[in-house]
């Protein structure tokens, strides 16, 4: 099956073949005729499963040859997160391109100056988080009663993060009869009112369970005494591999991630303190290899997607299985292998067995000490140490002059 042969047209198969992406995945595959053919589409897919392009596609296709008034977008594009909104739009412009359309992003955390610009440039399609278009609209810098394709991305996600009554705001202001296409890992509770709610006779496609382990990631425990967990924590990082280390908590996270620099292992934070433009040169240096760990809290676990990740390290175990296996759905991406490894105290061992077991995974599990085989066999050959950046020196002390009292006149 090629993308030609589910009704993809030519130059959309040359810009994907620009990008060499030749073979749809199981999720475009089944999507895509009926997204192509105008039909609502509820898709469910794991993470990695190839659902951006599956909604991507027919968005620029069915706009194309026609463009939009200022402040007018013809589809609209939610997502849960900033780094999904960029990571998507990132997907949808050389199709746009192709289509002779315009992609503007539009998400909080950075100045909403060129987002208003761009819209009154005619802006086709808007990637947007629910929060700053409303904000936008509101400031009558955008109206959606020209949108005839939404796109709802990562819903259930959006229903985690109380997205949903913006996201019913939004999808309400647009034109009843246009196309709606809903993307999620599960479809189950809030979910399924927006699908009751706003989508016609939609065509269900289940390409996965709803929280189906990746079949070509193996997955390992490793049980630790608390005093031992740091070192083993930098042991396992300390590889070639690219590593995606998950914590709890924002300090945590920038914590660990000084350690591990200082330590010369390359490593970044992400997490809701960093500013939007912070959020982005981290994604990015790991992105491009400058770091080789992102250490990140959960707000990392869903939509964000770096080519090349071989370890997932739960350095703090997940409350609950659906952030595990989100967690794990960094790596072993696309068909390509991968490895998940949770390190937790002998305390955390009922916790995490009942979390696995909620799973369905099965992983090695082990107690270990620092410099236990097992840890060498995950990290497989040492990465060199990097010298941490040099500190600033102190300036130079200067003993403080005493002012030269003033005479007294009689």
């Amino acid at each position: 099956m090629t993308f030609a042969d589910l009704g993809v047209p030519a130059e959309y198969c040359r810009t994907l073949a620009g990008q060499s992406i030749t073979e749809p995945f199981p999720i475009q595959t089944s999507t895509l005729p009926d997204s192509l053919s105008g039909r609502d589409v509820l898709g469910r897919g794991r993470t990695g499963s190839g659902k951006t392009l599956a909604f991507c596609l027919p968005v620029a296709i069915r706009l194309s040859g026609r463009r939009s008034s200022p402040g007018a977008p013809r589809a609209m594009i939610l997502v849960p997160t900033r780094e999904l909104a960029a990571q998507v739009a990132d997907t949808m412009r050389p199709l746009a391109k192709t289509a002779g359309l315009r992609v503007a992003t539009v998400l909080g955390g950075v100045s909403q100056g060129p987002q208003v610009s761009a819209l009154r440039a005619g802006a086709d399609i808007v990637v947007a988080t629910p929060g700053r278009l409303e904000d936008l609209i509101a400031q009558r810098h955008c109206r959606l009663d020209a949108v005839e394709i939404s796109v709802l991305d990562e819903a259930d996600h959006l229903a985690d993060l109380g997205f949903l009554p913006a996201s019913k705001r939004l999808l309400d202001q647009t034109p009843k009869g246009g196309q709606r296409l809903l993307f999620s890992a599960t479809l189950d509770g809030a979910v399924g009112v927006l699908v009751k709610r706003y989508l016609v006779n939609p065509v269900t496609h289940h390409v996965d369970a709803a929280s189906a382990p990746v079949p070509s990631m193996t997955h390992h425990v490793l049980t630790v005494d608390e005093s031992d967990k740091q070192q083993i924590v930098r042991e396992l990082v300390s590889g070639h591999q690219r590593t995606v280390a998950f914590t709890r908590t924002k300090h945590a996270a920038k914590k660990l991630a000084r350690q591990l620099t200082a330590a010369g292992i390359p490593a970044a934070d992400l997490h809701g303190n960093l500013s939007q433009g912070a959020r982005q040169r981290n994604l990015a240096a790991f992105g491009d290899g400058s770091v080789r760990v992102l250490v990140a809290t959960d707000i990392a676990a869903r939509g964000i997607h770096v080519d090349g990740i071989d370890l997932v390290l739960h350095v703090d175990p997940p409350a609950e299985h659906k952030t595990y296996l989100h967690r794990c759905g960094r790596t072993a991406r696309a068909g390509a292998a991968g490895m998940a490894v949770t390190v937790g105290t002998h305390g955390q061992r009922r916790e995490i067995q009942r979390m696995i077991r909620r799973a369905d995974v099965f992983p090695t599990t082990i107690s270990v000490t620092p410099g236990h085989e097992a840890i060498r066999s995950i990290v497989g050959p040492v990465a060199p140490k990097v010298a941490a950046p040099a500190a600033r020196p102190a300036a130079p002390a200067h003993p403080r002059r005493r002012r030269p009292a003033h005479r007294r006149h009689a």
